[in-house]
């Protein structure tokens, strides 16, 4: 199980910030060339990040590079050195269609791009959420590599003039429709960033309720966001324990054909079988990974 509890944004101009995210405990880190960088830094973030990535100097985190979109001056020469330096996926900005997916496949088949590399595309546009069920449906084209959708709020909101406010009312609509487009296909999807830095336990809260929507994880712009990100996306011990006493409950034979059983107080069916399952494999990844 591949976790992607915190997703850390690092720009790709920031030397100093690249060599630190090789000491942070984020699950994945995202460097950016996009919007973190300047227009005059974006040939130095180019060259810094894909030296990076590169010397492979990450350990075991997953390592994204946000590209600039083909239409800027510098998306294609990103792309290009992106796929030199083989990170583990190219993230897309303003995916707004399944043909901007088309149009990326053709260009990393003609580049000759590793079969290791994914692509992860950014929702973060109104007609990326009008389309997003077709958008999604490009996972079935394996030319496309689309494994993930990633959730850009803030661009969002500047669009659509919707307020970025404390529990995100006015944009809960266009989350979901995104979240279950994603799980209709069998995508990963990552949550938008908390913007105020200073304010940990907004973030913590934010990212509760990513988790209880559906998230896999939140997307991150400060070291400090990692720890509520890490804490929120997990397990409690006390559904890892009812996770196993679900499991050990429809193991026994009495129970092998029996599509509802009563486990404590309360009736399970077969499919929270899955559910206890997926709980119990997820508690053990983040053992395994943060070596408890």
């Amino acid at each position: 199980m591949r976790l992607r509890r915190s997703v850390l944004y690092m720009p790709g101009s920031n030397q100093r910030a690249l060599d630190k995210a090789r000491t942070l405990p984020a699950d994945t880190l995202i460097l950016d060339l996009e919007d973190a960088v300047a227009a005059e830094e974006k040939e130095l973030a180019r060259a810094q990040v894909c030296r990076a990535v590169a010397g492979r100097g990450y350990g075991d985190r997953e390592v994204v590079i946000r590209v600039n979109a083909p239409q800027t001056p510098w998306g294609d020469a990103d792309l290009r050195a992106a796929i030199a330096a083989r990170p583990d996926a190219i993230l897309m900005p303003k995916v707004f269609s399944p043909a901007v997916l088309e149009s990326i496949a053709d260009h990393l088949e003609a580049l000759e791009a590793p079969d290791g590399i994914d692509v992860w595309a950014m929702i973060e546009t109104p007609a990326a959420i009008l389309n997003i069920a077709a958008i999604a449906r490009a996972r079935r084209d394996r030319r496309t590599r689309l494994s993930c959708f990633v959730l850009g709020t803030n661009d969002l909101a500047k669009d659509t003039w919707a307020q970025i406010v404390p529990g995100r009312a006015p944009m809960l609509p266009w989350i979901m429709m995104v979240l279950a487009a994603a799980r209709a296909e069998g995508l990963t999807i990552l949550d938008g960033v908390w913007n105020d830095i200073a304010d940990v336990e907004g973030c913590r809260a934010e990212c509760r309720q990513a988790r209880d929507l559906g998230f896999d994880g939140k997307t991150l712009i400060h070291p400090s966001q990692i720890e509520p990100a890490n804490s929120s996306f997990a397990p409690t011990a006390e559904e890892v324990r009812r996770a196993r006493l679900v499991i050990a409950a429809f193991a026994r034979p009495e129970n092998a054909r029996r599509a509802a059983i009563r486990v404590e107080d309360r009736m399970v069916e077969r499919q929270h079988l899955g559910m206890a399952t997926r709980a119990v494999l997820w508690s053990e990844a983040i053992a395994s990974r943060d070596g408890l």
